[in-house]
């Protein structure tokens, strides 16, 4: 069974995942996750919610890539938010997640 932590805030959330070894910035360098997503896994997601403005709505994902190098990947969860981040995390796997076909 894996351990779900609850941070009171985003920047909670980074610190703890800097004390992990999660020190990269994927958001710096999104394209190499878009052009090679089989290349990373979701080892940590984390998502905030606002008190009073969704667009205070945020996820952290702890990410791992194949070469060992361990970052964060934030993205706004609002409408406004971008597309092309939410595009790219969805193509990672997550670690422990089991697909299975129809």
């Amino acid at each position: 069974m894996s351990t779900i932590y609850h941070y009171a805030s985003v920047s909670e959330a980074l610190l703890k995942l800097r004390e992990k070894g999660f020190t990269f910035d994927f958001n710096q360098n999104e394209e190499d996750i878009i052009l090679h997503p089989e290349n990373y896994t979701i080892n940590h997601i984390y998502h905030y919610e606002g008190n009073s403005n969704p667009d205070d709505a945020a996820t952290v994902y702890g990410i791992v890539s194949k070469y060992g190098l361990k970052g964060v990947f934030v993205t706004g969860t609002s409408a406004n938010s971008s597309d092309k981040n939410a595009e790219a995390i969805a193509k990672l796997s997550i670690k422990g997640k089991h697909s299975t076909s129809l």
